[in-house]
């Protein structure tokens, strides 16, 4: 493939995080505006942040995938296509840089979600966000179209360097703890709410845990193929932000590493299959707040490698940007897909991952129209 058309640019589409201790509050309060989040727990989750000087990590590790996502394009035929950078919380910011991408001449953007699952706060809002930037390019004269690469929290790459990181993990263990040790996978709690809704409407929702469990299963088996046993392992959660009355998905990891300790489990590995990279809720509730549980229990534990920017990873990114490409061709892409699940929609369907809050206009969905004058 010697270029991307129809696709002008391609675009990594990220959460965002402060540069300092005063973008905390500022950052904290975009990601939260409209929630009615106390300004209490704010100033809590403020803390995470200052606990590292105030920076998020997130910025940097997006500039080290663009980087590599770059090396790779080039190295496919790909160099002369634009490699653009957003984030929906803070700098540089989604809207800015797709218009400057028009300005450039981008007529059809192809985007890639720093975020591998189904739910509203990991797909939907991410398209809510595009929605909101394309209403306002078209209220500016601005006329652009935005599609998306499929979930590939079940693409091949996204497994196998997560089974490679338990692998590697699970070496970093005390000799004589490895045999009994747990896989500990992890992801970001929601709302059951969230989850109950989360995928195609059509599939009954629960996409959200389902999608988990189907990555857990297949890491675990080929991590245990990697060691020769069959590993044992748990899907648990963490960075629960909701009021106590309102049920989040459970259990919490700290929970859940006193109750193995207390059954006679003797090691460990944490393996955040929920995450892409080592962000503020990698670093601090899995690096810091996880592994102090583990210490004042004398649980050994060792924390698995998100997936980053590991070329594997970059690779399988751009197999995707390809494949979506030959789909808007026209074409019939193969299309890869460990588990049991199969291969996720290119085309989010009609309500998929709905908002509990408000009916708003999500992009790259079948119900998504352009807004007049784009």
């Amino acid at each position: 493939m010697r270029n991307a058309s129809p696709y002008d640019a391609v675009l990594l589409l990220s959460f965002g995080g402060p540069e300092g201790p005063d973008d905390v509050m500022p950052f904290l309060e975009n990601v939260t505006r409209g929630r009615g989040i106390p300004r209490e727990r704010l100033e809590a989750v403020a803390e995470h942040y200052l606990h590292f000087g105030g920076k998020s990590p997130i910025n940097d590790q997006n500039k080290e995938l663009l980087a590599q996502l770059r090396t790779e394009l080039d190295s496919r035929g790909l160099a002369d296509l634009p490699l653009l950078w957003g984030n929906r919380n803070w700098e540089p910011y989604v809207t800015d840089v797709l218009r400057e991408a028009h300005e450039a001449g981008a007529r059809r953007v192809l985007t890639i979600f720093t975020s591998a699952y189904s739910s509203y706060s990991s797909c939907r809002q991410y398209r809510e966000d595009l929605g909101r930037t394309l209403q306002a390019l078209a209220e500016e004269g601005r006329s652009l179209e935005v599609d998306k690469i499929r979930h590939y929290f079940n693409h091949p790459a996204f497994t196998e360097v997560n089974a490679r990181a338990v692998v590697d993990a699970l070496a970093e263990l005390p000799e004589q703890t490895r045999d009994g040790a747990r896989v500990v996978f992890v992801t970001h709690s929601i709302p059951t709410a969230m989850d109950d809704v989360s995928g195609d409407p059509a599939a009954g929702g629960g996409a959200y845990v389902r999608q988990h469990l189907d990555v857990a299963t297949e890491v675990a088996r080929r991590a245990g193929e990697g060691v020769g046993r069959e590993l044992a392992w748990d899907l648990v959660y963490c960075s629960r932000s909701g009021p106590p009355t309102q049920p989040w998905l459970e259990p919490d990891v700290n929970d859940h590493l006193r109750e193995l300790h207390a059954s006679g489990v003797p090691a460990v590995v944490v393996a955040p299959i929920g995450f892409v990279s080592d962000h503020m809720e990698v670093k601090f509730d899995l690096d810091t707040e996880a592994a102090e549980t583990a210490g004042e229990i004398g649980l050994p534990f060792a924390r698995a490698a998100t997936v980053g920017a590991h070329a594997s990873f970059v690779a399988g990114l751009v197999d995707l940007v390809q494949e979506r490409v030959e789909e808007a061709r026209g074409g019939s892409p193969a299309r890869p897909a460990t588990g049991a699940l199969g291969a996720s929609h290119t085309v989010c369907p009609v309500n998929c991952c709905r908002n509990l809050r408000a009916d708003l206009p999500a992009a790259t969905g079948e119900d998504y129209r352009y807004p007049a004058g784009a």
